[in-house]
């Protein structure tokens, strides 16, 4: 078979290859029907590669769009006939006429075109999954690598027509998920499907290249910001006007990362009288927008941070005084923003002069001095972040107690690299007063527990650690009327204390694991189910400061310092803690310098397809990071934590972003989109006009 198909540019050569390809038409099924039957054994990867090549496809390529500013564009095509303009959706908050009044009595306006560029969550261990049906019983079961497989499993079985008691699901040990490994994907239903149609297993592993190119990105928000000030340096208004790309589809995610993350605090930590916000999200013929750490809240907090030293910037004003000017004090919380949305607690005053002065702000001036003698440019930067955790609204956990004395305790949310083996066992074991060895964490599997809320939005410790604690006080309700019939005592007389039920006045104990035997003979054991449901989020924060240097021959440019104080409220292992803050600051740094997802604008064809095109951080792009905490007690669960996992990504790209501009401002260089690459900065740089060295930065003035 030939044709002539080939690059065509005028109206000729198109009809001949739109002539070439139907004539592939009628001969291909001849050709098929003709083949040898003859079959071919496909045993291994490569094998099946190379097949996969050998096939050639004929495209008739139609029109694309890759961008925001193409999918608005007068005449665009559409991705969809029923979704005029190619946007999904437009909504509004706040008080426009308010903000209107503010900024017509500013003394100082300062406004700022954003873009928070498309990521991919990049876990190490891809998406894959082995499927499998059993024709006795009619189940399958789906081993998956995924972050919340109760959701996985009812929203497959909606899709195959099955009840969800049909499915079981199991994540035992995930390598990592972001956010990309929240919600279902077609392979998983297709797998099913499969095993349930050759009446045997099924396998599937994504590869990297399927993963750039399947997997939910996210990011990809643009906006314009503007912020009124009066003469001392005061807020009056905020006004944002955001615009979001989706990608191909609207996923299960991405609706709610704009209609509710991102705009659940848009004035984050900082006293703003009156807000006027507006989204649009457009579907372009880009991979589909999902979530990683901290969406929506961390688009939030760079435009935020980023507005806030440009105003600084144009007014003269120091940065540091500026944000301390504006925060909402202590004694205020909690605190009702103006779009009516809560924060319980935090000291965001205090951790920011705590955060400067753990970074040792006032040496900065020594260290730059030091680097412009190596001919290196050297900026300081910081945001202040805060983000709402919880994900879904409810979360169960079982507890039983077994006969070897030991405790199964079973949770709906699942681990993927948190630490859950060390903090689960740890409430509890301080919640009953008994051996941590003694407690086995289970979970990660749709059979052992009803329901789950898997792990999302920071979810685990507040939302499981909050159940598990619900569950042992009914344990200990339970095993005090125990203990009362064995000790022939009123129950009122029983207390509870160190894992052990005593008459109050007496050296009478029953040791909590006696109680569950004796209640186990009787037939009434202490085995606890407990469902809860949230009325609130936790709500973490804190300083991040970041130093750079940049090569100003080069554009190539360094972390060279990083330090933070967060608020994760009480901490129930600082060690886990701190490992999960590393892990998003590394992703926050990434975003900065390194990583973007690319297509070409024509077409839409990712660029990005491999880790050969999308650069991740090496421990040679990070430094030692030194972290401090600040807790406050959270208000809104009796554990009184806050979410841990997503802060350090929410901070570390408005922070490293910032001290970047620092160091450029001599130059007023230009401003570039996406991260800081060597060229972009080389190029943003050749774009100003040199000024005299500064003999001191911005920071280093007196602050009131």
């Amino acid at each position: 078979m030939t044709t002539k198909a080939g690059l065509v540019r005028d109206q000729q050569g198109l009809q001949e290859a739109k002539t070439a390809i139907d004539a592939l038409r009628q001969e291909i099924p001849q050709a098929v029907a003709n083949a040898p039957r003859e079959r071919v054994q496909l045993s291994t990867i490569s094998q099946l590669l190379d097949a996969a090549e050998s096939i050639a496809v004929l495209y008739d390529p139609l029109p694309a769009v890759s961008t925001i500013a193409a999918a608005r564009k007068e005449g665009a095509p559409l991705l969809a006939p029923e979704v005029l303009g190619n946007r999904a959706l437009f909504a509004r908050y706040g008080d426009e006429a308010a903000v209107s009044r503010a900024f017509a009595e500013a003394a100082f306006i300062a406004r700022l075109s954003l873009y928070n560029h498309r990521v991919a969550a990049s876990p190490l261990e891809p998406r894959g999954a082995v499927a499998s049906f059993d024709e006795k019983s009619g189940r399958y079961t789906l081993h998956l690598s995924a972050q919340s497989i109760h959701l996985n499993r009812d929203q497959a079985a909606r899709s195959l027509g099955v009840p969800r008691e049909k499915l079981r699901f199991l994540a035992v040990d995930v390598g990592g998920g972001f956010g990309a490994k929240n919600f279902i994907y077609p392979e998983y239903v297709l797998l099913l499907w499969a095993a349930q149609r050759l009446r045997r297993p099924v396998k599937w592993i994504a590869t990297r290249s399927e993963g750039f190119l399947c997997d939910h990105q996210a990011r990809d928000h643009e906006a314009e910001a503007a912020l009124a000030l009066d003469r001392e340096g005061r807020f009056l208004a905020l006004r944002i006007k955001s615009a979001a790309n989706l990608g191909a589809y609207l996923s299960g995610a991405a609706g709610g990362v704009q209609t509710f993350q991102y705009v659940h605090l848009p004035g984050t930590v900082y006293r703003f009288p009156a807000i006027a916000l507006s989204v649009s999200a457009f579907l372009t013929n880009t991979t589909p927008i999902g979530v990683t750490r901290g969406p929506g809240f961390a688009e939030s907090v760079a435009i935020i941070e980023r507005l806030i030293d440009e105003a600084a910037r144009q007014t003269g004003c120091d940065r540091a005084r500026l944000r301390s000017l504006n925060m909402v004090p202590e004694s205020a919380m909690p605190m009702t923003n103006a779009l009516g949305r809560s924060v319980d607690s935090g000291a965001f005053g205090e951790s920011f002069e705590k955060g400067l002065a753990f970074a040792d702000v006032e040496g900065f001036p020594a260290r730059q001095k030091e680097s412009e003698a190596r001919g290196l440019l050297r900026g300081l930067g910081f945001a202040y972040h805060i983000k709402g955790t919880g994900g879904p609204p409810s979360e169960n956990v079982e507890i039983r107690f077994l006969e070897d004395d030991s405790v199964l305790l079973i949770t709906g949310t699942q681990t993927i690299g948190q630490g859950h083996e060390t903090t689960f066992p740890q409430i509890l074991a301080e919640r009953l007063g008994m051996p941590e060895e003694k407690i086995r964490l289970c979970q990660g599997d749709t059979d052992l527990i009803p329901s789950g809320g898997g792990h999302g939005s920071s979810r685990a410790t507040y939302m499981g650690g909050t159940a598990i604690w619900r569950a042992a006080l009914e344990i200990i309700a339970k095993g005090r009327k125990i203990a009362a019939e064995a000790f022939e005592a009123d129950e009122a007389d029983i207390a509870f204390a160190d894992g052990a039920f005593e008459v109050r006045g007496t050296d009478r104990r029953l040791g909590l694991l006696e109680a569950a035997s004796l209640a186990r003979k009787a037939g009434a054991p202490l085995d606890t189910y407990h469902l809860w449901t949230r009325e609130a989020l936790t709500y973490p924060n804190g300083a991040h400061v970041a130093e750079v240097e940049i090569d100003p021959e080069t554009g190539l440019v360094a972390l060279a310092r990083y330090s933070a104080v967060d608020d994760y409220g009480v901490l129930v292992n600082p060690m886990i803690a701190k490992g999960q803050a590393f892990g998003a600051i590394a992703q926050g740094v990434g975003q900065a310098l390194l990583e973007e997802c690319v297509y070409d604008r024509e077409s839409g064809q990712p660029l990005a397809g491999s880790f050969l095109d999308y650069a991740l951080p090496r421990a040679k792009d990070l430094v030692p990071f030194a972290l401090a905490f600040n807790p406050k007690r959270c208000r809104t669960n009796p554990l009184g934590v806050k979410g841990c996992g997503e802060a350090g990504a929410v901070a570390a790209f408005p922070a490293v972003v910032n001290a970047i501009r620092d160091a450029l401002a001599p130059f007023s260089a230009g401003e570039f989109r996406g991260p800081a690459t060597p060229e972009r900065i080389w190029r943003a740089l050749r774009k100003g006009v040199a000024d005299q060295p500064r003999e001191a930065p911005a920071l280093s003035a007196k602050r009131g």
